[in-house]
C-alpha cells in the first residue's frame, strides 16, 4: 500500500471517528504531504520507517529553518500517524515511541516600558477630551481610555475585562472581585485614575438614553458585551495614535506590562502571582527575567564589595 494511501486512511479515521473539522483535516494533510515527501527521497516508506528516518525527518526541519514550535507540531502529527498505522496492523511497530519531541524555548513576553504605557494612556485622554468631537466618538474614545486605565492597573485578562459589569464602574472599594478560570474569584486593585476614568466613561454612556445593559462594555454582539477582537482593532488604532507600532501593542501585552512593572518595583512573585490570577507559579515564572535583573541592580547599588564589572557578565 502507497504512503498516499495510508495517508488517505488515516486522515479519514481523524473525519469519522474524532469528528476533525476541514481546517484540522488540511493543517495534517499538509504536515503529513511533507512527511511523505521526505520518506520518498530517503527512500523509505511509513510502514517500514525507523526511529533514525523520523529523525532524520526532524533534522530536515531544522535545516530549513522550521522553529520548533513548528517542528513540534509536525511531529505531533507524524505519531499519531504511525501509531493509526500500528494499531490498525499496517506497520509492525510505531518508530515514534523513542523520538524525543524538539525542545522548545519559552519566549519571554513582549513588554512595553512604563514610558510607553503613559504615551497610550495619554493619548487615549487626549482623544476623549477633545471638545469638536461628536457624542459617539467622544464615547468611543473614553471607553478606550476606561479600558486602558483598568487593565493597566488590574492586569485583567482580556475575557474578564471586556464582561465587566456594569457595577464595577460605580464601586466605592478600592478593589475589584473577578471571576476568572475555573471560577475561582480573585481580589484586584484599582488605581485612582482607573476609577476616574470608569466614571467618565458610564457618565457618557448612562448619556444615551438606551436601556442599560448589565455590561459595563456593552455590544451589539452575541454576547451582550465588547469582544475581544473589537477591543485589540481599536486598541491598535490607539496605540497609533500614541506613536508606537502596532504589532507591539495588544491586550495581553498590556497584562504582560502590569506584571513587570510591578516586579520592577519591588512586587513579590507570589503576589503577581495572585493578581493574574495564575494557579501555578511557574506560570507566573516567566517573568524572573525582570527579577533577575532587579537583583542584579540591587547587588550593584547596595553591596559593599560590588564592582560594576563584576557584575555585567
Amino acid at each position: 500500500m502507497s504512503g498516499a494511501r495510508h495517508a488517505s486512511l488515516f486522515l479519514d479515521m481523524l473525519a469519522a471517528e474524532r469528528g476533525a473539522s476541514k481546517n484540522t483535516l488540511d493543517a495534517y494533510r499538509r504536515d503529513l504531504d511533507d512527511y511523505l515527501a521526505y520518506l520518498a527521497e530517503a527512500g523509505a516508506r511509513p510502514d517500514t520507517a525507523s526511529a533514525a528516518t523520523v529523525r532524520g525527518f526532524l533534522a530536515s526541519l531544522d535545516e530549513r529553518g522550521l522553529k520548533a514550535s513548528s517542528a513540534a507540531r509536525r511531529l505531533s502529527a507524524v505519531r499519531q500517524f504511525h501509531r493509526f498505522l500500528y494499531v490498525e496492523g499496517y506497520a509492525p511497530a510505531d518508530p515514534t515511541a523513542a523520538v524525543a519531541a524538539p525542545k522548545r524555548g519559552r519566549a519571554l513576553p513582549k513588554v512595553l516600558s512604563v514610558e510607553e504605557v503613559d504615551r497610550l494612556l495619554s493619548a487615549a485622554h487626549e482623544a476623549a477630551g477633545r471638545a469638536e468631537a461628536s457624542a459617539a466618538e467622544r464615547l468611543r474614545a473614553a471607553r478606550m481610555a476606561c479600558l486602558l486605565e483598568l487593565l493597566y492597573a488590574t492586569g485583567l485578562r482580556v475575557s474578564e475585562l471586556i464582561a465587566l459589569p456594569r457595577s464595577a464602574a460605580k464601586t466605592r472599594e478600592r478593589f475589584l472581585v473577578v471571576r476568572g478560570k475555573g471560577g475561582k474569584e480573585r481580589l484586584v486593585p484599582l488605581t485612582d485614575a482607573a476609577r476616574a476614568a470608569s466614571g467618565a466613561y458610564l457618565a457618557l454612556l448612562e448619556k444615551q438614553g438606551k436601556a442599560p445593559s448589565p455590561w459595563l462594555f456593552p455590544s451589539d454582539s452575541e454576547s451582550g458585551h465588547l469582544t475581544r477582537q473589537a477591543f485589540a482593532r481599536d486598541l491598535k488604532a490607539a496605540a497609533g495614535a500614541a506613536g508606537l507600532r502596532a504589532d507591539r501593542v495588544s491586550p495581553h501585552v498590556l497584562r504582560h506590562a502590569f506584571a513587570s512593572h510591578l516586579l520592577q518595583n519591588g512586587a513579590d512573585l507570589r503576589v503577581v502571582q495572585e493578581l493574574l490570577g495564575h494557579s501555578d507559579i511557574s506560570t507566573t515564572q516567566i517573568y524572573t527575567h525582570v527579577l533577575d535583573e532587579r537583583l542584579k541592580s540591587m547587588v550593584r547599588d547596595l553591596h559593599p564589595l560590588a564592582s560594576k564589572g563584576d557584575l555585567d557578565g
